[in-house]
């Protein structure tokens, strides 16, 4: 690493596709720092899918989503990468050729090379407005570890696959369930449905979540139901699957070229900007697949790519991995 770099390769978006860089730039002999506003690695699949079956992945008939994102990280853990999660990388700007990324809690990363692997952007999740002074003492957005919420009487909130999804698998460990969901029709896939429904969980329709109430935590939860009046039931964990909104947010003014919300790339996955690559679903060129399997070929492409950037004397192609020991 050059006297001028604090960290070779920065990867922004800790996805299938960014964790698979982040190997990759590893197996390459680069430092990495793999940046992501999420609290835990693994992008969409943590947030909103984690215990649903993907059979796309080569080589793997089948395997959770969280399963998947594990593999990955411990795929990647012997070359030590930088896991910066929680924090947003805010601004891009170049000094001595290299760039620099300042991020949200202030810090700046001087680097050899920036690989974008977002996905389809930042995650906010959409608000459950009465939940904000429980965030973090009994409401969550998704639940990294099912275990945790063992023995809870959970309130899942939604009627999408992300709530659907969250029931199914928290059936097993938590004390009871109720979902409820403002509408009488349901988003989320037939099959899932179908399923929550022939369990013991408690769904109920054309209802709200209007109040939480605890002390230093969420004890019970207000649900009103289209006139049906008002039940309180008791709480241990809100789980508010309503979904996320994905924006490009401070990428979008970095001077990246865009197409609607794609970042543009060439064949090897370099943007515009110099010593800047992207990877994943969030990019953008003719013919382009989104799928965890491209993405993972993308991200090999970026990071020899970067490789070469960071050090032009550098082979593109950088061996067989089997050949490494």
């Amino acid at each position: 690493m050059g006297d001028l770099r604090d960290i070779d390769v920065a990867i922004i978006g800790a996805g299938p596709t960014g964790l698979f860089a982040a190997y990759y730039a590893g197996f390459r002999g680069l430092s990495v720092a793999v940046i992501d506003t999420l609290p835990e690695p693994g992008g969409q699949i943590t947030a909103m899918y984690p215990e649903k079956a993907i059979f796309d992945v080569g080589g793997l008939p089948s395997i959770k989503g969280r399963d998947l994102v594990a593999n990955l990280v411990a795929q990647a853990a012997p070359f030590e990468p930088q896991y910066l999660l929680g924090v947003r990388a805010e601004k891009l700007s170049f000094q001595g050729g290299l760039p620099v990324l300042r991020l949200a809690d202030g810090n700046e990363l001087t680097c050899g090379a920036v690989i974008v692997t977002g996905g389809l952007g930042g995650f906010t999740p959409r608000p459950l407005p009465v939940a904000d002074p429980y965030i973090g003492a009994g409401v969550v957005h998704f639940v990294p570890r099912l275990s945790d919420l063992a023995g809870h009487d959970v309130l899942i909130v939604g009627g999408g696959d992300s709530a659907f999804d969250w029931a199914l698998s928290l059936h097993p460990v938590a004390k009871s369930i109720t979902l409820v969901h403002r509408r009488e029709k349901f988003r989320a896939h037939a099959a899932t449905v179908a399923q929550v429904q022939a369990l013991p969980v408690r769904i109920v329709v054309n209802a709200q979540v209007t109040a939480l109430h605890g002390e230093s935590r969420v004890a019970a939860a207000e649900i009103t139901v289209d006139r049906g009046g008002i039940e309180r039931v008791p709480v241990d964990t809100v789980v508010a699957a309503l979904g996320f909104v994905a924006d490009l947010g401070p990428l979008a003014t970095w001077g990246l070229e865009l197409d609607r919300r794609h970042i543009v790339v060439n064949s090897t996955m370099a943007t515009n900007l110099p010593r800047v690559f992207a990877a994943g679903d969030i990019i953008e060129y003719p013919g382009k697949v989104r799928l965890i399997a491209t993405g993972f070929g993308e991200a090999a492409t970026a990071v020899n790519n970067a490789a070469v950037a960071i050090d032009p004397a550098a082979h593109l192609f950088p061996g067989h991995s089997s050949e490494a020991g």
